[in-house]
């Protein structure tokens, strides 16, 4: 009976079909796999940033409700000013070539500002690279002279021992072996000489660039390329003394002057409430950090300085503020008129907390709350008047995290 050639070659096509149909499956698997672990990795990614990145909360400070007593004991106004505040010069006189910064910049300790001409400081520095080369060149000539003559001295000695030798010739070998080993100490010394001038050359080309002395903030750029800048004033309107005025803004206080009749109502550590001019519904909290043991013979003040409990973008050198200096509330009388937002507050069936923020960052802290009045409720216990409460605090709002606060 002869076979079907058609059903034979259906046949070979299906038993040959069947590795191909599996094939795209797999490929489809592993770029299944490939694709989740990209998504759980940008996943892992994201979560990481948003547990890192500060969140921005609204804050408001603890505060008594109206009517109650504040307990203020003295009014007083100053300015805003930076303990860490330098006009930044050179060491050397010379002429500007580059400036590398522009006001507003924020500059790290030791970045470069600014460069002067180098070209008579990099020739000098290569005449004394060279001179070092060539004193170290006849360093090396006088020891192989001196080894030779050494050699020839050990000879002499011998014949003269023989008695083959007069004893005015190891006289001279002995002369000469002592004066190369003079001129070995002279040359020795004229090489630590060229060293020392080498030194000095390329400590000139480093004083031709001018670097931040500290981190800060550049507030004035004081020169331009082309200009001539000296560390001394040389007369004219023609040579600059500084580059750039830098100021450390973490270094931000207020300085106020108090009238010496007044000055026993201030103290170290006394809470201070403050008020820039520029925003004059932000009550700032701060305290005493120092009193400066003198007094202005001309103006009958003395100067009291007064520290941020906590530094905020807003608060700029120079700007006007007033500062109402503040009693220290009796503890019942504290816990018992202090008053905060009802948003706030946080309610975990009886127990009741609130966010803080301590130098920057989140606290969480349970406190006993009293009654509410006005969309304000009253704290029995748990805060201080002037510490500073985070407001509708965000979810992702975490302990120990870092916090910026929203412009109101």
């Amino acid at each position: 009976m002869p076979l079907d050639q058609e059903a034979l070659a259906s046949l070979r096509r299906t038993s040959g079909a069947t590795p191909t149909t599996h094939r795209p499956r797999g490929r489809l698997r592993r770029r299944w796999w490939w694709l989740l672990a990209a998504v759980l990795l940008a996943g892992a990614l994201l979560a990481w940033r948003l547990v890192s990145a500060p969140v921005a909360v609204q804050t408001v400070t603890v505060e008594l409700p109206a009517g109650a007593s504040e307990g203020t004991v003295l009014n007083a106004t100053g300015y805003v000013v930076a303990r860490r505040l330098a006009t930044v010069s050179s060491k050397v006189t010379g002429r500007i070539t580059e400036v590398l910064f522009e006001e507003g910049a924020t500059v790290a300790e030791g970045q470069v500002l600014a460069r002067l001409d180098a070209s008579t400081a990099s020739a000098e520095h290569v005449v004394a690279t060279r001179s070092v080369e060539a004193a170290r060149r006849s360093l090396r000539e006088i020891e192989v002279r001196l080894a030779d003559a050494e050699k020839t001295l050990g000879r002499t000695r011998s014949l003269v021992e023989r008695r083959l030798l007069a004893e005015s010739a190891l006289d001279g070998a002995e002369a000469d072996v002592a004066a190369l080993r003079a001129r070995l100490a002279a040359t020795r010394a004229e090489v630590g000489v060229a060293e020392g001038r080498l030194g000095v050359s390329q400590q000139v080309l480093d004083d031709l660039a001018i670097r931040a002395p500290f981190s800060g903030v550049v507030i004035s750029k004081d020169a331009q390329p082309g200009e001539t800048v000296s560390p001394v004033s040389a007369g004219g309107g023609f040579t600059r003394t500084g580059i750039a005025t830098i100021v450390d803004m973490e270094s931000r206080e207020i300085e106020v002057d108090v009238n010496e009749a007044y000055i026993n109502r201030v103290s170290d550590g006394q809470r201070v409430e403050a008020v820039l001019d520029a925003y004059p519904d932000w009550r700032i909290p701060a305290r005493v950090i120092g009193i400066v043991p003198t007094a202005d013979r001309q103006k009958a003040t003395v100067r009291v300085r007064i520290g941020f409990e906590a530094l905020d973008p807003r608060i700029l050198p120079d700007m006007g503020i007033k500062v109402r200096f503040l009693d220290e509330p009796t503890a019942a009388a504290a816990r018992a008129v202090l008053t905060i937002p009802e948003a706030a507050l946080l309610r975990e069936g009886d127990a009741t907390a609130v966010w803080v923020v301590e130098d920057g960052r989140a606290a969480r802290r349970s406190i006993r709350a009293g009654e509410t009045q006005d969309g304000r409720v009253v704290v029995l216990d748990g805060l201080r008047a002037g510490e500073t409460v985070i407001v509708a605090p965000p979810p992702r709002l975490r302990e120990g995290g870092a916090v910026e606060f929203k412009a109101e």
